[in-house]
């Protein structure tokens, strides 16, 4: 009788629990709807409608006009501003990238020792990263300013001339790479993370085997941060590619378009010409082209990326 009554029950049993397994899935998705739908209307649906877009002609004081591959001919054989944006871009990140990697990852050695006030340095640190752009632009306008700001104020120490950091098409890219220093701690805080978790045995046994700090170093701590630094490698990169705040209100792309990064040219063709089928296909390039060198680097991992218990390799 009993194992009838289980037998009986069995399916019983199951209808409830499929039931409650359907219902709990139309609350998941129920849940998850809001950012669903802000995904599609927000971030979906502008790309598709930004593909189409590439293909027209499309003034906003126009009617749009479809013309093919007319805009990306125009950007890549017949607009000369666009390579030396791209160059200019590329230039910035190849100086500015790795002075953000070496700066956060020696502040982030330096922190991870045991020092009175540890967590305030490191509160200091971080905050200038979550300091609005514009704020920050215009904080470092008057740093680099050629008669009033601090930086010429304390060249003249040491007996250095003024310099017109922002008015000087040679110095304006170096004072931009020297502003983006500011934005380190976000790099340092991952890069402590890091340090934090590579296992304390490892330095006891190479302590052991007599071991310098320096040879700790080499062969402990940059190996077991490299896949850190690729992440940092990887976000720094596609940062650098997007700049446009700083140059758009300290320089406006001057003097004689030295600062004219991508993102810039891109916004004034965009919302200073209103030809949005042309930015439409600059956004495009420039998505395509921080695509390859994402992919250069995901490739380049392969070869000096360590993962604990394995050989670096995906």
């Amino acid at each position: 009788m009993i194992n009838r009554a289980m037998v009986s029950a069995t399916p019983k049993a199951k209808a409830t629990a499929n039931r409650r397994a359907r219902r709990d899935n139309w609350t998941g998705w129920l849940m998850a709807s809001p950012w669903m739908i802000g995904f599609v209307l927000f971030t979906l649906g502008p790309i598709i409608i930004s593909v189409v877009i590439s293909f027209m002609d499309w003034n906003l004081l126009a009617k749009p006009k479809f013309v093919g591959l007319y805009n990306y001919k125009k950007m890549l054989f017949d607009d000369p501003q666009v390579w030396k944006s791209a160059w200019l871009t590329t230039y910035y990140s190849i100086v500015s990238v790795p002075l953000l990697l070496i700066f956060g990852f020696l502040l982030a050695l330096m922190l991870n020792r045991k020092i009175r006030g540890l967590s305030f340095w490191r509160t200091v640190y971080y905050l200038p990263s979550i300091i609005s752009g514009v704020a920050v632009s215009l904080l470092w306008e008057w740093v680099f300013s050629t008669d009033f700001g601090i930086l010429n104020y304390l060249l003249r120490f040491i007996g250095i001339s003024k310099i017109n950091w922002l008015g000087s098409e040679h110095w304006v890219i170096p004072s931009l790479v020297m502003m983006s220093l500011w934005t380190v701690g976000s790099s340092m805080v991952i890069n402590l993370a890091g340090l934090q978790n590579i296992p304390t045995s490892l330095y006891e046994a190479a302590k052991v085997d007599g071991a310098s700090s320096f040879k700790q170093l080499l062969h402990i701590t940059v190996p077991m941060m490299t896949p850190i630094i690729f992440l940092n490698l990887i976000t720094g990169l596609i940062h650098s590619f997007q700049t446009f705040t700083n140059a758009y209100v300290m320089t406006g792309g001057g003097p004689n378009k030295a600062s004219m990064f991508y993102m810039l040219y891109l916004y004034i063709n965009a919302f200073g010409s209103f030809n949005m089928g042309y930015a439409s296909a600059l956004a495009w390039m420039l998505f395509v082209y921080i695509l390859f060198l994402t992919l250069i680097v995901f490739v380049s991992g392969r070869y000096w990326v360590h993962y604990e218990g394995g050989d670096g390799k995906r």
